[in-house]
């Protein structure tokens, strides 16, 4: 009689793992990320709010959280004196994103990286000439709030 409970008892375990293990990996194929490949050159750009930026969405949901973007400035844009709630990290692709603090002016050409912190006070704009082409990431959901 113990032997039997016993063996009823492994058997049970044993059905219960087998079937957790199924769980997870059924789980798992349904949570898959899928690779994301876009071309600037053909991605799907939006007129933003703001006169002289369209964005491309990549990943995410700008307006809610956080979300990978191509983000074009018109050539001239200027986005006045601002910050931003979250941080913001960019990749110039083509032109040039122009971008001044109290530490001074930098000009962001292709290839160039910049992160912007939460909070902090800046100005940004696009090249005069070729305006600006660049890849834009955020943790959370993207805004602009004008600088006093």
């Amino acid at each position: 009689m113990k032997k039997s409970l016993i063996l009823s008892g492994v058997a049970a375990l044993i059905i219960a793992a087998t079937l957790g293990v199924a769980q997870a990996q059924k789980e798992s194929s349904t949570n898959k990320k899928n690779v994301i490949y876009v071309a600037a050159e053909q991605a799907t750009f939006k007129q933003s709010p703001a006169a002289g930026v369209s964005m491309a969405v990549l990943w995410g949901d700008s307006d809610k959280g956080a979300h990978g973007t191509f983000t074009k400035f018109a050539p001239g844009y200027d986005a006045g004196t601002h910050t931003h709630t979250s941080d913001v990290w960019i990749v110039v692709i083509k032109g040039a994103y122009l971008y001044k603090d109290e530490a001074g002016e930098k000009r962001a050409g292709p290839g160039d990286f910049l992160r912007v912190p939460g909070g902090h006070k800046h100005w940004s704009g696009g090249d005069k000439t070729e305006g600006a082409l660049f890849y834009e990431e955020g943790s959370a959901r993207f805004d602009i709030i004008p600088a006093k």
